[in-house]
């Protein structure tokens, strides 16, 4: 694979998913709504081509002789009137659209572990709405599938430094989050892979109680953690979902689903939690 083009390149993934590409020597090309971010990065603007990816005209012609497509598109939070169906699912099949046209050889898109079992959450309805396309499409594809972020798990600190987290039942539900450059190097390794489908976590696997005994522990704060009855969260999630809007709700649905549930997938990377969360409190958030 010799020219790589990166889409949602400006995002949290999608900016370590660059690093390690110019880090490994790859001919890259990104597909941004903005150039700033990326100038402002020290990349050159030769290999940035500025677009809109929900107009199927931008991307006319954008993806010639680009060999694989790296598609880290998607949103957490709904804004500019735009719904997870309009960004997760219909802009990527207009980049998979173009990327057939292109003749380019292998699409890689990185959806959320488990996403298929949580086909009632919007967010994740939207990814794997994109998942089934991209399986019926006659392009050489591998969908890359993290538990969750190391950024994530801020939450846990937000929580911390208000002087108590608080947890849904026993807080014993497992996941192994993974730092942004751990999985970038995940995705870039996947260029040679044949494999269809990847599940991918941290080196760590953790339950939520002890992320929060960590939080406590990076601030040197004495633990207090309340535990909520699991009843709860479900009473939210049936609550959010018949009067909230899904720009609201959304992200907020995933959070709760996720947080009832195991996370956990094969281990990789070498960052830990507890040095992000150390480098947090001291006051660097790479």
């Amino acid at each position: 694979m010799n020219t790589i083009a990166v889409i949602g390149a400006t995002g949290y993934l999608g900016t370590f998913v660059c690093k390690v590409l110019e880090e490994r020597g790859f001919q890259t090309r990104y597909l941004v709504r903005s150039k700033t971010k990326l100038i402002e990065a020290g990349v050159s603007d030769k290999s940035i081509r500025q677009v809109n990816v929900t107009s199927p005209d931008s991307l006319k012609g954008q993806l010639e002789d680009v060999d694989c497509v790296i598609s880290c598109l998607g949103i957490t939070r709904q804004k500019d009137g735009l719904s997870y169906m309009d960004v997760d699912y219909q802009a990527n099949i207009n980049v998979l659209d173009e990327a057939q046209k292109a003749g380019v050889k292998k699409f890689i898109y990185v959806s959320v572990f488990r996403g298929n079992e949580f086909r009632d959450v919007a967010l994740c309805d939207a990814k794997e709405r994109f998942v089934d396309y991209l399986k019926k499409s006659q392009m050489p594809h591998c969908v890359i599938r993290p538990t969750g972020f190391f950024s994530d798990m801020e939450d846990f600190l937000d929580m911390a430094r208000m002087g108590r987290v608080y947890l849904f039942g026993k807080g014993s539900q497992k996941l192994n989050p993974i730092h942004g450059e751990d999985l970038a190097n995940f995705i870039v390794d996947a260029l040679k892979s044949d494999e269809s489908n990847l599940n991918v976590g941290g080196p760590q696997v953790f339950s939520h109680l002890d992320v929060a005994e960590l939080a406590f522990s990076s601030l040197q704060q004495n633990n207090k953690t309340t535990h909520l009855p699991d009843t709860f969260r479900k009473l939210g999630l049936w609550i959010g979902k018949r009067f909230l809007s899904e720009s609201k709700f959304g992200p907020v649905e995933f959070f709760l689903t996720v947080l009832g549930n195991d996370m956990v997938a094969p281990s990789f990377g070498r960052h830990t939690l507890e040095s992000h969360f150390n480098r947090i409190t001291k006051g660097d958030k790479s």
